[in-house]
This record gives C-alpha cells, structure tokens and sequence, in this order.
C-alpha cells in the first residue's frame, strides 16, 4: 500500500507545474519627467526561490512611433553592461540592488527624444518563466497635472463645500433656537412686571370684617363721643 501511495506522489509531482518555475517583475505604468532632468526607472521580481547568483537583468527600449525596441542594458554576471551604441550610452546608470531583487537604472540629461516604452525582463535561476514589464516615458518641458490629480481636487472641494453646509446649517440652528429662548425669556419678563404694576396701582383692598365686630366698633365708637359730649 505504501509503495502505490508513493508512485502516486511521484506521478502527481511530476504532472503539477510547480509554482517555483514562475516570475513576476513588476515596473511602473507610466512616468513623467521634464527636459534635461534625471529619472529613475524602477524594476524589481517576485520569485519563489532565494535571489540566486546568477541572477539577470535587462532593458530594453522602443521609442515612440517605432516598431522595434533596442536593447540598451543588461546585468549578468554580477556586473552591469550598458549598451555602447544605444541611445542611453552616455546617459545610463544602473542604481538597482540584485541582492534585494532590484533592477532599477537611471536616465540622465533626459530630451524629447526619450519619449518611448522601457522593458525590463530579469531572471532568477531556476525561476526563468515570466512575463516582461513595461514603463511608458513621457517627457515634457512642464509635468502636467495628471488627471488623478484633478479629480482629486475636485472631490476634496465638494466635500469641503458639503462640509461648510452643513456646519452653516446647524449654526443657523442654533442661532435662531437662541433667538426664540430670548424672546420668550423676555416675554414671560415683561407679563411679571405687568401683573406687578396692576396691583401696585389697584392699591389696598378694604376687607369686609364680621358684621358683630363692625357694630361693636361702631358702639364703642358712640360711647366715646357720648363722654366727649359730658365732659
């Protein structure tokens, strides 16, 4: 049983590619870059395996309207080699790190010339299987603002608008709930001192006492003008 369990294994290992055999390089989409400016074109892989030795870098470039691109770079070897009758002969150096898996070169004294497409392709034994990445260059004598930017800037000023409306709004609402509490504050102030000034001007109420007591006064009172009068 073990023995048919491990022919099997051998049999399905041998079927099943193994993702070792893949690389992926990564470049950017598309740089700008101002006439007589330097530029760094950035190139790095991913790969399953540990950066070999003998690992490779190369770049090629087609420039616009042409058909066929040129090969202006390569490392191999542990060394650089920079093409001697490209373009890029006296303006090309390489910047990239092979141990951290970095194939970037700069571009130097850059002319409206150099617009085209950068390729860069890099090889890690035993990972030789990729696809090559590309990078468009556009060179200009002013870096326009790219159209991200734009409607970036549009979105940041609609929110700021919305946002100012809104703090408009609840402080609109809370004036005018100020506005309403003083005015029945006052209201309910000046009714106070009305009722007030109705009494003080009704002055004192004359109370009507018990009738038995008003006619005992009114005795009294006859029986002192009565000793008025003897006397």
């Amino acid at each position: 049983m073990l023995t048919i369990l491990a022919l099997a294994s051998v049999i399905l290992l041998g079927i099943v590619p193994q993702q070792s055999e893949a690389i992926v390089i990564y470049t950017g989409w598309e740089r700008h870059a101002l006439v007589g400016s330097d530029i760094r074109l950035s190139c790095s892989f991913f790969s399953w395996r540990w950066t070999s030795d003998d690992v490779t870098f190369s770049w090629s470039y087609r420039p616009d309207g042409a058909r066929d691109a040129i090969s202006i770079f390569h490392y191999t070897g542990g060394a650089p080699y920079v093409d001697n009758k490209g373009p890029f002969r006296d303006r090309l150096e390489f910047v990239g790190n092979p141990g951290r898996r970095d194939g970037s070169i700069l571009l130097k004294n850059l002319d409206y010339g150099d617009n085209g497409t950068f390729t860069c392709d890099a090889k890690n034994p035993p990972d030789i299987v990729g696809r090559a990445s590309s990078v468009r260059l556009l060179v200009f004598e002013k870096v326009p603002i790219q159209a991200g930017v734009i409607t970036g800037s549009i979105i940041g000023a609609v929110l700021g608008l919305l946002l100012l409306i809104v703090v408009i709004y609840y402080l609109m609402r809370f004036l005018v709930a100020r506005r309403v509490f003083n005015l029945s504050v006052s209201k309910h102030g000046k009714k106070g001192k009305g009722k007030e000034g109705s009494q003080q001007r009704q002055g004192p109420t004359l109370s009507i006492g018990d009738p038995s007591k008003l006619k005992a006064a009114a005795s009294e009172k006859k029986k002192q003008e009565s000793r008025k009068d003897k006397k």
